[in-house]
C-alpha cells in the first residue's frame, strides 16, 4: 500500500465512516474509492481535495509519509474497536510529529537538554528506583510532595506531550532516547481528572526507568500485567513515599476522617483512591469496605454523592489540553463521571510549558513563521496570533 491509501484508510476508519460513506462525500463510486484505498488507483487533483474534504483532512495530510517510532512503548488493549486502533494509529503520528518538532526546535535554538535520569538495573524494585528518581529530582526534599511536575520532569530533560488522545482505555506512552526522547504522552480527554493525569506521569516514568528493554517492541507483546502493577508502585511511591504518607495522615488524624482523605489528596496531588489504596497497603484500613465507606460517608457529608465506577487503584485514568482533529470526529464519548474527584485539582495544576517557551523564542528570533509556530503548537492561526498579542501585555 501507498502512503495514500494507508491514510484514507486510517482517516476513514478514525471517523467510523464506510468506503461508500467517504465515496458519497467524495461524489466518486465505492469502486473507485476502494481502489485508491487499495493503492491501485492515483486520484486525480479534484479527486484528492474532494476526499480531503470528505475526511475533514488536508491533501498534504493524506499524502503525507507516515512517521516511525523505533523506541516507542505503549500498552495495546485487545478489546479496542476497529476505529480506536485507527485513532492509536493516528496517535502514534502525531506524537512522532510533535517530538520531531520539539527537537528540532530545541536543536535551532541551542537549547538541547539531555536527560540527567538513567534507567534502574533489571530487577530493582519499584520503591527504591522511585527513592532514587525522587532523590536526584528534589535533591533534600526526598519525603515531601512533589512540586511542579511538569517542570520538574523538564528540567530532567524529559519532553512531556498533554493531548486529547480520545481514546478513553489508553491513558498514557512514552518514547525512549532512539527518537530524540525520553518523552512521555499523557490523555487529557475531558472525562479524566487532573489527579489521574499526575498519576498517568508518573507511572509513564515508572516503565522508563524500569523496563528500557521493552521500548520498540509490538504493543501486542507488552500485555504485562507485571509490568504494569511495578510502573504503578514506582507511581505511588514515587508521589506518596510511605514516610511523608504517614506523617500527613497524623498530621490530620484528628479531623473527620473524610476530610482527612481530601486533605491528604490534595497534599500529594493525587485522586482519593490512591490515598485510600495507600492507607489500605499500609495496613490501616480494609480493601474492599473502605471505598464503599468514603462514598457513603462523603455522600452524607457534603451531601454529594461520588458517581463513581470502581476501578482497580493499579490502573488510574489520566486532563484535557488540545482536541486535536480527526476525521469526521469519532462520536463524542458519553458524559462520563469515572474520573470525578472531591475537591478536585485545576488543570492548572498540571501544565506543561517547555515547548510553548520554545515556540517563542523561535518566533523572537524570526527562525519561524507564524503558521509553523501554530502548526508546532496545534493551534488555528487565529488562535496563534492572539497568543502572541497577549504577550505584548506584559514585556
Amino acid at each position: 500500500m501507498n502512503e495514500l491509501s494507508k491514510n484514507l484508510m486510517r482517516l476513514r476508519k478514525m471517523g467510523g465512516l464506510t468506503q461508500q460513506a467517504v465515496a458519497d462525500a467524495a461524489g466518486i463510486s465505492r469502486v473507485a474509492y476502494r481502489n485508491l484505498e487499495k493503492g491501485e488507483a492515483e486520484p486525480r487533483e479534484g479527486t484528492l481535495q474532494a476526499l480531503a474534504k470528505a475526511l475533514d483532512a488536508s491533501a498534504l495530510e493524506l499524502l503525507a509519509s507516515a512517521p516511525r517510532l523505533k523506541s516507542l512503548r505503549f500498552r495495546a488493549n485487545p478489546n479496542m474497536s476497529v476505529q480506536e486502533h485507527a485513532l492509536g494509529e493516528q496517535l502514534v503520528m502525531r506524537s512522532a510529529n510533535w517530538l520531531r518538532d520539539f527537537n528540532e526546535l530545541e536543536s535551532m535554538l541551542g537549547k538541547t537538554r539531555r536527560c540527567v535520569l538513567k534507567p534502574t538495573r533489571k530487577g530493582t524494585l519499584p520503591e527504591t528506583a522511585a527513592a532514587k528518581v525522587r532523590e536526584e529530582l528534589l535533591g533534600g526534599n526526598t519525603s515531601g510532595c512533589v512540586p511542579d511536575f511538569c517542570e520538574l520532569l523538564e528540567n530532567a530533560g524529559i519532553k512531556l506531550f498533554l493531548s486529547d488522545f480520545q481514546l478513553a482505555n489508553l491513558f498514557g506512552l512514552s518514547i525512549g532516547e532512539a527518537d530524540g526522547g525520553p518523552a512521555i504522552a499523557v490523555n487529557t480527554g475531558k472525562s479524566i481528572s487532573v489527579e489521574r493525569q499526575i498519576f498517568s506521569m508518573a507511572h509513564e516514568l515508572g516503565h522508563l526507568m524500569l523496563h528500557k528493554d521493552t521500548y520498540g517492541k509490538d504493543p501486542e507483546e507488552l500485555d504485562d500485567d507485571q509490568q504494569e502493577r511495578e510502573a504503578d508502585r514506582f507511581a505511588a511511591a514515587f508521589l506518596m513515599p510511605s514516610d511523608a504518607f504517614i506523617a500527613e495522615w497524623n498530621e490530620n488524624r484528628g479531623l473527620h476522617w473524610v476530610d482527612a482523605v481530601l486533605k491528604t489528596k490534595r497534599h500529594f496531588k493525587v485522586s482519593y483512591q490512591s490515598v485510600l489504596h495507600q492507607l489500605i497497603e499500609l495496613g490501616k484500613a480494609e480493601h474492599p469496605t473502605v471505598y464503599k465507606q468514603f462514598r457513603a460517608d462523603y455522600e452524607t457529608r457534603y451531601g454529594k454523592k461520588l458517581h463513581w465506577k470502581e476501578e482497580p487503584p493499579n490502573h488510574p485514568v489520566p486532563q484535557a489540553s488540545s482536541q486535536p482533529r480527526t476525521a469526521g470526529g469519532p462520536p463524542a464519548p458519553p458524559p462520563s463521571r469515572i474520573g470525578e474527584e472531591p475537591r478536585n485539582l485545576d488543570p492548572l495544576d498540571l501544565m506543561e510549558d517547555r515547548l510553548g517557551s520554545l515556540v517563542r523564542d523561535a518566533l523572537d528570533r524570526e527562525l519561524i513563521t507564524v503558521s509553523r509556530a501554530a502548526e508546532i503548537l496545534d493551534l488555528r492561526i487565529e488562535e496563534m496570533r492572539d497568543r502572541m498579542k497577549s504577550w505584548e501585555v506584559v514585556s
